[in-house]
């Protein structure tokens, strides 16, 4: 099991970084082809055109580099999704923007669910920091929005958790089994259920007399 390492390998240079960048970006190509224990190291090199000896200046192990893909990921969607939340207006609008983001990036990479699933058994601090970085965060901007007046007042710890649980289902559904759906679309649906729930329309009172 691979826990979060204190000794990660980081290049001094701009040419040791774009290599690193290589690096990962072919060890998620991999991973997420493979899974953990099919992926190998020399498939990973092969990818990314590097020598066997280039792979270990930058990571100790197979086990060292997939919990810097989980990581790396982990940070990269989640700035993804800032930058195109950065200028709502208001919560609901930062709800559609960002499953719509969350939608954009998991179908450009879509080994993420595999990698993030699998990480749960390999690389257990990565997952979690992965899972509860991101709750941490998106309780409090829904800390935030109620002090603002833009959602009412609750239990924000499991709200963020429950709308997590909602865009990765989604993502599950419109990512990997199919692609029926825009993620304009997608965005559409999460919002509605997120501001109305599934209770039912309030019919429209009929004024006069009978």
């Amino acid at each position: 099991m691979v826990q979060v390492s204190s000794s990660i390998k980081k290049p001094k240079t701009s040419r040791g970084r774009k290599t690193r960048r290589k690096i990962l970006d072919a060890a998620e190509i991999e991973f997420g082809a493979k899974g953990f224990h099919d992926g190998s190291i020399s498939g990973i090199t092969r990818r990314a055109g590097v020598a066997l000896g280039t792979f270990y200046t930058y990571f100790e192990s197979k086990d060292a580099i997939f919990q810097a893909v989980v990581t790396d990921m982990s940070q990269r969607i989640r700035e993804w999704i800032a930058e195109r939340v950065a200028n709502a207006s208001d919560r609901l609008t930062a709800e559609r923007l960002g499953i719509e983001a969350y939608i954009e990036f998991a179908r450009r990479h879509k080994g993420i669910y595999r990698i993030i699933s699998e990480s749960e058994f390999v690389a257990t601090a990565a997952y979690r920091e992965h899972y509860e970085g991101f709750a941490l965060g998106y309780r409090r901007n829904l800390e935030k929005a109620a002090q603002n007046g833009e959602i009412r007042s609750g239990d924000y710890e499991a709200w963020a958790w429950a709308i997590m649980g909602i865009a990765v289902f989604l993502g599950m559904r419109f990512v990997i089994m199919d692609e029926s759906k825009s993620p304009s679309e997608i965005a559409d649906i999460m919002t509605d259920l997120i501001a109305n729930g599934i209770k039912p329309k309030k019919s429209p009172i009929s004024g006069g007399a009978a």
